[in-house]
């Protein structure tokens, strides 16, 4: 049988789009895989929700799309992503508009069900001890960790592109496998596999090279133009990790043996909401140039619980920084920082920190703090700019800045408590 191939093009919010376009127009891939959520990165979407109800998903969400579409059409690659973040009924609904402009016929499907802000208020949050119901209006959003069933009925239901929200990052990329070889939900061995594929490559660049890169320790040869990692998937669940040839970084057993440890707290148990996996006997197998084959993992029945990310509002933090240059520049940023010590002693002020950076005659003092209000956190930058009349002689190019701090918790709740749907050409479907 044909290796199933599945890319990563990308591995965070902000990464870059031309490998992925560069794996959509030459991978030759079944699918390719954008993972772009963190914990705060769905919390400062839901806020931009909050702002505007057509916000919430991904800012560059358009821009991945316009990039990769054509190539990925052309070549019959089906796109899964979590770039729907807080909303992924709007970033399904740009999807389709950026589809119409561009004359393609391709079925959208949004996975929901992770949204569970309304029906946390008794769980207890791991970080604080206090329950979600406590948080009262602080609560910006509860998201929980959902696995492949969403995604799997969404390619079942003919899906090419499936906009998701929080999904488990590995999950993104077990999904296609359980439905392209038609895993069963119990087979833990080959859920295992699947996860460690997942896992190795949800980093984009981090198993490429990227992250990796400790010049003259860990040279990777060229960086600037890294390649994102795509696998060569049997029907055992085992792989190729590989990448495009012509491009820069490199695939090797190191590599790939730092991406496995990455956010791995015990390898033997790497709980999953559908598979608990055991990496303890992973095998990393050099096949030829940037070729590695993987294998060895298994997997156990899952805990029945979802780890759910919470945020909340925690405060304002106010910041300023303001330069001193030239003979006696310390000694002036110093004193700078014990005017501020000595004015800002507001008790709506909860957290101070002044951070003096640079050289003896090139000084930079950054003063931030965090506060129960925006106008008391607005209050910090205004005393460092006071500075310019108030403070040492010669003080400079002062920048000031007020935002409001979303803190994140979390807490676990019965998988079986989330319902998870998919939802394709107007039709609804429960996903199993």
């Amino acid at each position: 049988m044909t290796p199933f191939r599945i890319g990563c093009g990308a591995g965070f919010q902000g990464d870059r789009i031309e490998p992925a376009a560069d794996l959509a127009n030459r991978g030759e891939l079944d699918v390719l895989v954008f993972e772009c959520l963190a914990e705060r990165t769905i919390a400062l979407a839901q806020q931009a929700r909050m702002k505007d109800p057509e916000a919430g998903y991904d800012p560059l969400l358009e821009r991945r799309l316009r990039a990769t579409l054509p190539g990925c059409a052309r070549h019959g690659t089906k796109i899964i992503t979590n770039m729907g973040a807080a909303n992924p009924w709007a970033g399904a609904a740009k999807a389709r508009a950026i589809l119409a402009e561009l004359g393609l016929s391709l079925k959208v499907a949004v996975v929901t069900g992770d949204d569970v802000s309304g029906s946390i208020a008794d769980y207890s949050l791991d970080e604080t001890g206090e329950t979600a119901q406590a948080l009262g209006p602080r609560l910006v959003s509860a998201n929980a960790y959902i696995g492949v069933s969403g995604i799997v009925e969404a390619l079942a239901q003919g899906a090419d592109i499936v906009i998701c929200g929080r999904v488990s990052d590995p999950a993104l990329f077990l999904a296609p496998l359980v439905h392209h070889f038609g895993w069963a939900l119990d087979d833990y061995e080959k859920l295992g596999r699947g996860t460690l594929i997942g896992h190795l490559l949800e980093c984009s660049a981090q198993i490429t090279g990227g992250y990796f890169a400790d010049p003259g320790v860990k040279d990777v040869p060229n960086l600037a133009h890294i390649g994102f990692p795509l696998a060569e998937v049997t029907a055992d669940g085992n792989a190729i990790i590989t990448k495009l040839d012509d491009t820069g970084g490199m695939v090797t057993p190191a590599t790939c043996t730092e991406q496995l440890l990455y956010e791995i707290h015990d390898p033997a148990r790497y709980i999953q909401p559908d598979v608990v996996a055991d990496f303890s006997g992973v095998t990393f197998t050099p096949v030829g140039p940037d070729r590695v084959a993987i294998g060895g993992a298994t997997g156990h029945p899952p805990t029945g619980k979802l780890k759910v990310s919470v945020a909340y509002r925690d405060g304002w933090q106010g910041e300023g920084q303001i330069s001193y240059a030239g003979v006696n520049a310390r000694q002036r940023a110093e004193l700078a920082r014990s005017i501020l010590e000595q004015r800002l002693t507001d008790p709506k002020i909860e957290d101070c920190l002044g951070q003096l950076k640079g050289s003896d005659d090139d000084m930079r003092l950054r003063y931030a703090a965090r506060c129960a209000d925006a106008a008391t956190a607005q209050m910090i930058g205004e005393e460092v700019e006071g500075l310019y009349l108030c403070g040492p002689a010669a003080g400079g190019g002062v920048t000031k800045s007020v935002r409001e701090i979303v803190a994140i918790a979390s807490t676990l709740i019965p998988s079986d408590s989330v319902l998870v749907s998919a939802e394709i050409l107007g039709e609804t479907h429960e996903a199993a």
